[in-house]
């Protein structure tokens, strides 16, 4: 069993936004729930083939990619070290997040630069590589094969993942890649679902520890570290 853990942002399990996209996905990575029923006058079957990857993950954007733990490291540490990164940064808004759709699939993404979260992620990759144990080489070939660029090869060999540093671009995915016959429709359906949540601002206040139990598994929502707690 190869268990994986991730450093995601994910707003408050509580907040309506999660519990929007949650509801969208089918699945809320945080306490289990499955939703049924249409969402926005789509069909429930349909929209859960067309977003299994994203159910699977769970909503969230990803700071530090999925990894399995370096031998010498284990989950009490890695949740320490979050405890105490989190203590030394403080909340900042993202401003309004927006749909679009990103490379065929749906997803929320900040508008415009914003060069304090391309800062806050960047220390987050590096300070806890030190937790990543080594890509397979099984694993480190199926992700160059992706049509990689030379400086994402780089990346992905020094940090287990290509979409990092000046590379990364925030987003919270809400679907797979979407074919010409769903692409319309289904941007239409997340526009009426998410526009009533992403009239304020959204806040980064916390960075979550999401955990796949074994390859394959639905990710699940461990827990939250709220930036600028006392450690």
């Amino acid at each position: 069993m190869t268990e994986r853990f991730a450093i995601y942002f994910a707003p408050s399990a509580t907040s309506n936004l999660w519990e929007r996209a949650a509801t969208w996905l089918g699945r809320d990575a945080a306490d289990g729930d499955l939703f049924h029923g249409p969402v926005a006058g789509i069909d429930r079957d349909r929209l859960l083939n067309l977003t299994q990857s994203a159910n699977r993950y769970g909503f969230h954007a990803t700071i530090k990619a999925p990894m399995a733990l370096f031998e010498d490291t284990n989950e009490a540490e890695l949740r320490s070290a979050m405890t105490e990164f989190a203590a030394k940064h403080e909340p900042f808004s993202l401003g309004r997040l927006k749909l679009v759709s990103l490379h065929g699939f749906l997803a929320l993404i900040v508008d415009g630069q914003h060069d304090q979260l391309q800062d806050f992620a960047s220390h987050v990759v590096e300070d806890f590589e030190p937790f990543r144990a080594p890509m397979s080489v099984k694993d480190r070939a199926a992700r160059a094969a992706k049509g990689l660029n030379e400086r994402q090869i780089e990346l992905l060999d020094a940090y287990g993942y290509p979409y990092v540093f000046e590379e990364f671009q925030f987003h919270m995915t809400l679907t797979d890649r979407l074919g010409e016959a769903d692409a319309a429709d289904i941007f239409q359906a997340a526009t009426t679902w998410f526009s009533p949540v992403l009239e304020e601002a959204i806040v980064l206040d916390r960075l979550s520890l999401f955990h796949e139990p074994e390859a394959g598994k639905p990710f699940r929502r461990l827990a939250d570290f709220k930036l600028g707690s006392p450690s």
